[in-house]
């Protein structure tokens, strides 16, 4: 149960800035491990981007549209059993655009069949390819992009490029110019079993780690925004947050990277090669997406988990962008994702630029927002006819939205490129007891990225105390 700053200690052991999956896998972490930990979020509920919110009888999740196997093996290891138990795997993903349409479970073993019978594409070949990937690490040379990886393969063959591509962009903001390992580590991990989701909902993911968190004794606190990590000759001393200091031996920044150095805290503190080094961080894209709620007591049929749908004629990185993008995913949520509420709901995501958003006059940001919603209708009626009948409320985001809540930078939905992971993995480097977690790099992007770079930075924060 979260507590008023009032109610907090004036000093402890760590405090941890914002409730991202990073911040409350880092904060959980330190907990167990015997040190004092307070966590600050400057919302009303905690998750960050693993987050939800209700409308009439509708409960909307705004990022729990899929996920590794690995999460399994995670969350048993750094959570809870009950937490784990809860992971399900979608089994029924579908393709549609106009260079192809088909079902697939998204495993290895599926799509081997899949790039074989129906691509043509010759064994050898595809076992390549398949050896490639599965050999790729974070500190493999950056140099090729997943462009180039493809055309190494799969020369010409912009189908299987798409087939192969697309699902990953909407999974961590991923283009074909970017470095292949960004693509290849997190497809090799999908690839292991498939895309897996949790049932119950992100609702009930966050209240379940809120209840491990306050088991383990960590202190919560919300509304309660941070103004300022303070520092002293290059060492962190505490936070300033709603007008009071609290002192720390440590402080994990759970906040943007980018956001992190030039605003929470004093760019005078770090060298000037750093800061040149973070200057040059690129945040990634940011996300548009439309909530709909089908009436109580109306049925929609199952037309497939995830539904990967574009009118674009081919793969374009570019495309998926546009503020008019004509491709989207759409996230279904059969009664059978929460039990009980007996209740469909639909999300539908696309990628965006919040510059293209930011742009726009507010008429102009008003209409542009309707006309997403209604081409995302459209689109759905394709798969269902006349839903719109069955529909009792329509919802949109756009990056700015994302902004707004989430206060990160340019309402990067994917957190940085990866030139952002070193600047992360070596900001402790320069101020004495300062660490940070959260999206960084793409592959650190996501929940199982979130997650695992959360349990990553504990241990480094761990020895940090100890070594006092």
């Amino acid at each position: 149960m979260a507590v008023s700053l009032q109610q907090t200690k004036d000093a402890y052991d760590v405090i941890v800035v914002g409730s991202g999956l990073g911040g409350l896998t880092t904060a959980n972490r330190l907990a167990r491990s015997g040190h004092s930990v307070l966590l600050l979020e400057h919302h009303h509920r905690l998750g960050g981007l693993a987050t939800w919110f209700t409308r009439k009888t509708h409960i909307f999740d705004v990022s729990l549209h899929g996920f590794p196997y690995g999460m399994v093996k995670t969350c048993k290891k750094y959570w809870n059993r009950e937490i784990m138990n809860s992971i399900v795997q979608l089994r029924d993903i579908v393709f549609d655009n106009p260079q192809f349409s088909l079902r697939t479970t998204f495993d290895k073993e599926d799509f081997i069949s899949i790039l074989n019978e129906k691509f043509e594409v010759g064994m050898g070949q595809i076992e390549r390819f398949f050896s490639r990937i599965d050999k790729m690490n974070f500190y493999d040379d950056q140099s090729m992009s997943t462009r180039e990886l493809f055309e190494e393969f799969f020369p010409g063959r912009t189908d299987v490029h798409r087939l192969l591509m697309e699902p990953i962009t909407y999974a961590n903001g991923s283009t074909l110019d970017d470095p292949a390992i960004t693509y290849g580590i997190v497809f090799s991990n999908f690839m292991n079993r498939g895309v897996f989701t949790f049932e119950g909902g992100t609702d009930q993911l966050i209240k379940l780690m809120a209840a491990e968190l306050e088991k383990n004794g960590v202190t919560i606190c919300t509304r309660a925004r941070v103004d300022r990590i303070v520092t002293k000759n290059k060492k962190t001393i505490g936070v300033e947050v709603n007008g009071a200091f609290k002192k720390a031996g440590a402080v994990v920044s759970n906040s943007g990277i980018t956001n992190t150095i030039f605003q929470l805290s004093d760019p005078g503190q770090y060298s000037e090669e750093f800061l040149a080094k973070a200057s040059k961080i690129r945040v990634n894209n940011s996300s548009c997406q439309v909530y709909i709620g089908i009436q109580e007591g109306e049925h929609i049929d199952h037309i497939g988990d995830l539904l990967f749908t574009s009118l674009s004629p081919e793969f374009d990185s570019a495309e998926l962008l546009d503020i008019n993008t004509r491709s989207k995913t759409f996230s279904v949520y059969y009664p059978k994702t929460r039990p009980g509420l007996e209740r469909y709901t639909i999300v539908a995501s696309m990628n965006s630029n919040y510059d293209d958003w930011a742009a726009l006059e507010e008429q102009d940001y008003r209409s542009t927002k309707q006309h997403m919603i209604d081409r995302t209708i459209v689109d759905l009626e394709r798969y269902l006819p006349a839903v719109k009948t069955k529909i009792d409320w329509l919802e949109a985001a756009t990056p700015l939205t994302f902004s707004r809540y989430t206060l990160h930078t340019k309402g990067t939905s994917f957190g940085t490129k990866f030139e952002g992971l070193d600047v992360s993995r070596t900001i402790f480097k320069e101020v004495n007891g300062l660490f940070h977690v959260g999206s960084v790099g793409i592959i650190m992007s996501g929940w199982l990225g979130a997650i695992n770079y959360g349990v990553i930075v504990a241990n480094d924060v761990d020895g940090y105390l100890r070594s006092l």
